[in-house]
């Protein structure tokens, strides 16, 4: 039976201007028209399709949770495209921003983006299976501030695994570990970048100069 469905194609929205709503939705918005028929107009709305369905009445209104760059941005644009705010930006226990607002139809369009984790108001917790000394596990989250909020979890679950392979024989990463498994999980080419953390954090890059130039 499973195999009956394909997933979800469309999603339908009633409006009652067609023209109107495809100008909102495509111009204002910057979403792009699909399939057009009688009465409807498909619209791309970034890797999901919605139906502009024209109706003399809505009989139902939809919720659409929209993905933005910015939050605050969004919203003062949907305002001056005479959206009615519902409320403004707030943060969720979910580690987002969001907001929302009725489109001229009445139907919900809640903006959202994820917190950087530079916004999140803590660290959060490394990925470790094995011991680590307190002062390693704190060496390692200040080294990843100097990467970019965006590549931060990627690279802590990338550092840690290789700072514990490297810490294998003795099951206890150090600093030592930490500082070898920071410099490897890096790709050759960019290592450089490595040496001003490094510095700041009183290690001497020459010191590691093998893995400053092992191969990966």
């Amino acid at each position: 039976m499973v195999d009956m469905f394909y997933g979800v194609s469309h999603v339908d929205v009633q409006v009652t201007n067609l023209a109107s709503s495809q100008a909102f939705y495509c111009d204002r918005m910057g979403f792009t028209v699909g399939a057009e028929g009688e009465g409807f107009v498909d619209v791309d709305a970034g890797g999901f399709t919605l139906r502009l369905l024209e109706v003399h009445e809505i009989e139902r209104q939809v919720s659409l949770r929209v993905h933005v760059r910015d939050v605050d941005e969004a919203l003062t644009a949907l305002r001056k495209a005479g959206c009615r705010q519902l409320y403004g930006k707030a943060r969720t226990e979910s580690l987002e921003w969001m907001a929302a607002a009725l489109d001229p139809d009445g139907h919900r369009l809640v903006l959202w983006r994820p917190l950087t984790e530079d916004e999140f108001g803590f660290e959060p917790d490394l990925p470790k299976e094995m011991t680590w000394q307190p002062d390693a596990e704190a060496l390692l989250k200040s080294l990843l501030k100097h990467v970019p909020s965006m590549f931060r979890g990627l690279a802590r679950r990338k550092c840690t695994r290789v700072i514990e392979e490297l810490a294998e024989h003795t099951n206890l990463v150090t600093n030592d570990e930490v500082v070898r498994g920071y410099i490897l999980s890096n790709a050759r080419i960019t290592r450089s970048r490595l040496i001003k953390p490094l510095k700041e954090h009183g290690f001497d890059p020459a010191d590691y100069k093998a893995e400053f130039d092992d191969a990966g």
